[in-house]
């Protein structure tokens, strides 16, 4: 039979009702089911680990509850299990808010699966870590290190499912592992079977950015006009026991989904088309077709796998000291050169202001700050008395906090030593988690996973509080 996955979020502070539209669906068709939350990137893991840092009981998905209330109590209700890299930095914390939203539910009571092994700090010493490629920095010391996360496959989170899990939660796992992960536990797929693998890998890889896949991502007007992007639906991708895969979305909703949207999420992130890495499968998809077999319905195949690569990427959070942002405005007429010159102005002060080792940019944001040099090459090259709306933007790193303010306050002083009629001042500044990558053996990991028990969490809680407040 059918087995439908579901996304209902695709990054850390995508849209929180997404997945009431997907979960009426998939009630709806009756078929076998998952709903998959996908939030987590390296640079919300880097969040996650700071806010956790900071607040030891935080560092989860912090609008997991807007993700899950809505939805919650239908899953439940209907046997469609719910997976989600939404635990982030702490899991534990995760599946405490969880076991308080099942609640109440109208049934009160649900099994949570904690997905346990991608936090390796501990033993990182004594691991042997190969650099990624391209990655320039060294491991930083002790002192410094924050956390170190390795990407899991699906095996631990198949793990919980057979235990009978009906929230999985999980912090740093291959995002697309959330998508096979069920169709694995489903379909009893062997983990040599390569090319069910990938299918199922690439089903994953297909759903786990949400609306990406249909039209959000895609949508350039007049060029690629979408449909009713406010109402954007999120993905469902069948997946048959044979590997085979359709890509559509709940009928209603907005958005599209065509042979071109589903081209551009296959190729999306992929380096390497005919050897795709992830965890559990190296996939081949130099033979792929997308085929359209319906409005808004597109077939995928043509998939093929390898065997899984012997080494898993880890992400390395350090301290980074600290960073500062500061902008400031510039409209009317003459409006670039007086944002162009405001620019020249803090250079020239924090060169002489501020010590060398400080870092600092400057883009003019509506005249040259994406594709700028941190110089600032391009908005010179360019001059004139155009008119418009212009942001002048400082961003300034330093390991002391007092260079960065020193940095962010030459800019509010533009107010008045600066050009002609600058407003809108705002500045902030805040510890700077740095990330690295490297691979690890994939023998040296130890991923498992276990059910969620929420009086024994509380009671760890209320030990260590009582310690802390001992000392």
């Amino acid at each position: 039979m059918t087995f439908l996955l579901g996304s209902g979020a695709g990054f850390s502070g995508d849209r929180t009702d997404a997945a009431i539209p997907v979960v009426a669906e998939l009630i709806r068709r009756g078929q076998p089911a998952a709903l998959i939350f996908e939030t987590l990137g390296e640079r919300t893991l880097a969040a996650a680990h700071r806010a956790m840092r900071d607040d030891p009981e935080a560092g989860f998905e912090p609008l997991l509850e807007e993700l899950l209330a809505p939805v919650l109590d239908d899953c439940l209700k209907h046997g469609i299990a719910i997976l989600g890299n939404f635990g982030a930095a702490n899991p534990e914390g995760a599946c405490r808010l969880v076991a308080g939203l099942v609640a109440d539910t109208e049934r009160g009571t649900a099994s949570i699966g904690q997905v346990h092994g991608d936090d390796i700090r501990a033993r990182l010493g004594e691991l042997e870590l190969q650099r990624w490629e391209a990655e320039s920095r060294e491991l930083p010391g002790e002192e410094a290190l924050i956390s170190a996360n390795v990407y899991l496959g699906a095996a631990p989170l198949v793990e919980a499912l057979a235990l009978g899990a009906e929230v999985v939660v999980s912090g740093r796992v291959a995002d697309p592992a959330l998508f096979l992960a069920p169709l694995v536990h489903h379909f009893g797929w062997a983990w040599d079977d390569w090319d069910r693998l990938a299918a199922g890998m690439m089903a994953g890889h297909l759903g786990e950015c949400g609306a990406q896949v249909t039209g959000g991502y895609f949508a350039d007007p007049g060029v690629k006009d979408v449909p009713g992007l406010a109402t954007v639906g999120y993905p469902i991708i069948e997946v048959e026991e044979d590997g085979s895969l359709v890509v559509t979305k709940p009928a209603g909703t907005g958005g599209m989904v065509t042979a071109r949207t589903v081209k551009e999420q296959l190729l999306y992130e992929v380096h390497d088309p005919a050897n795709y890495l992830t965890p559990d499968v190296v996939v081949d998809l130099s033979a792929v077709t997308v085929r359209e077999i319906g409005p808004d319905r597109v077939a995928v195949s043509g998939i093929r796998g390898k065997p899984a690569p012997q080494r898993l990427k880890t992400t390395v959070c350090y301290e980074g000291g600290w960073q500062g942002e500061a902008e400031i405005s510039y409209a009317g007429p003459n409006a670039l050169a007086r944002a162009q010159l405001a620019a020249e102005v803090l250079r020239e002060r924090l060169a002489f202001r501020a010590p060398s080792e400080l870092r600092s940019r400057l883009d003019i944001v509506g005249h040259a700050s994406v594709f700028d040099s941190d110089a600032g090459d391009l908005q010179r090259s360019v001059q004139g008395n155009a008119s418009g709306d212009y942001r002048l933007r400082l961003a300034a790193e330093h390991a002391e906090r007092r260079w960065v303010e020193r940095a962010t306050q030459e800019l509010l002083a533009l107010y008045c030593a600066g050009p002609a009629g600058g407003g809108g001042v705002r500045r902030q500044y805040q510890r700077r988690v740095c990330t690295a990558s490297y691979l690890v053996k994939r023998s040296d990991v130890n991923a498992f996973a276990t059910l969620f028990d929420a009086s024994l969490f509380e009671t760890k809680m209320a030990n260590e509080r009582r310690a802390a407040h001992a000392n």
